[in-house]
């Protein structure tokens, strides 16, 4: 099989879910999308399952047992992706954050050479609506600080908006991937970055979610700040674990 698979994690996204894939799927684009979801209680699963008899050839659902963190939901998307010889592989928010009319553009930069697309904040200023300051604040930080550690040229190193050639992942250890959190986004670019593929960022707008909760806590923060400077020194002193 070949052509544009689009990963979407999915936790407790029943208000999401139905919108989003019916998104991607009205592009001027064969779009596959495959929702990987961590057993959600309020039946988004069951909601995609139902929704495959309108997509038979398009729409794919993995149940997971249970709530097992971002990063392992996109590693079990990328392991499936690979078996099915797709040619784009994507990650993509469930909550209408990133603008399903972008994959269109993502794809194209690995088309005209990129290995890796990056949808940006902030390529260009800060492009992010209806966020408080105080997380604009804290994004904005942390991306900074990922820059200063581990001298990726990325601006947008926590984006959640890729699009991988597979290629890429098929050359990432995936197995030896650590971060679970949002800080798995970062892990993710700087191993694609060590290998020397050429990452591009194309600006994109972000909005908040309007519907649902976020995903964001403590913890999650918590592994990006602690987890990049080991990271790096873990690239440095333990370069075959990369």
């Amino acid at each position: 099989m070949a052509g544009s698979l689009v990963i979407i994690p999915t936790f407790n996204e029943i208000e999401n879910i139905d919108a989003i894939i019916r998104a991607v799927f009205g592009l001027k684009k064969d779009f596959h999308i495959l929702v990987v979801d961590d057993n959600s209680p309020d039946g988004t699963a069951d909601h995609v399952m139902v929704m495959q008899k309108e997509f038979p050839d398009r729409l794919f659902v993995e149940v997971r047992h249970e709530k097992s963190g971002l990063g392992t939901a996109y590693i079990h998307g990328f392991k499936w992706a690979i078996a099915r010889s797709y040619d784009y592989i994507f990650e993509m928010d469930a909550d209408f954050s990133h603008n399903p009319t972008d994959l269109l553009r993502l794809q194209k930069a690995c088309e005209n050479g990129a290995d890796v697309a990056v949808g940006s904040r902030y390529k260009k200023g800060v492009n992010v609506v209806d966020w408080p300051l105080y997380r604009i604040l804290l994004s904005y930080g942390a991306s900074f600080y990922v820059k200063l550690i581990t001298g990726m040229r990325v601006h947008d190193p926590t984006a959640g908006f890729v699009c991988y050639k597979r290629h890429v992942l098929e050359n990432i250890n995936l197995d030896s991937v650590k971060f679970v959190g949002y800080a798995f986004q970062i892990e993710m670019k700087f191993r694609a970055y060590l290998k020397k593929y050429i990452i591009e960022e194309v600006s994109i707008i972000f909005r908040d979610r309007e519907k649902g909760k976020s995903k964001m806590s403590s913890s999650i923060i918590s592994e990006a700040v602690f987890g990049v400077m080991k990271m790096k020194l873990k690239s440095i002193f333990q370069k075959n674990k990369f």
